[in-house]
């Protein structure tokens, strides 16, 4: 797999086949996109919430997506749960921090915090994502 450089991702949004939205030029990096975090949060130590991030992805039938934490927040002793992004996934990622360090965690809305890197497929899929997570708005609790 081939991971999409800034110029990939800014193209790909140009014509359409990549949606992140609100886009903000300054979150694209040399291998990915960072995310930024829907709302205000504070996370006390041994604790966790979810939260969900600002921009809406869409992703193509030929890519995936991977999250990572960024690491301003993993010195700080927040640690993600996350997970891949599905070929054709549409919507606001839900994402679950714990804060495993001693003081209590804050981030501002528009803060970011995680790292979209972006995956192209060797073809596209067959069997784009479909599941009860499409088209999520802001946070959303687990779908049994």
């Amino acid at each position: 797999m081939t991971v999409l450089s800034d110029a990939d991702i800014q193209g790909r949004i140009t014509e359409g086949s990549l949606v992140l939205d609100p886009f903000e030029a300054a979150c694209l990096n040399g291998g990915g996109y960072d995310l930024r975090v829907c709302s205000d949060i504070h996370i006390p130590p041994a604790r966790s919430m979810l939260t969900a991030s600002l921009e809406r992805v869409e992703l193509g039938d030929d890519m995936v997506g991977t999250l990572h934490i960024r690491s301003s927040l993993a010195r700080a002793g927040v640690i993600a749960s996350l997970a891949v992004i599905d070929p054709g996934f549409h919507g606001q990622l839900t994402i679950m921090l714990y804060n495993s360090g001693v003081e209590d965690f804050f981030l501002k809305g528009g803060e970011r915090f995680v790292q979209l890197v972006i995956h192209l497929l060797s073809t596209k899929t067959r069997r784009p994502y479909e599941g009860r997570y499409q088209d999520s708005k802001g946070i959303v609790e687990r779908r049994p």
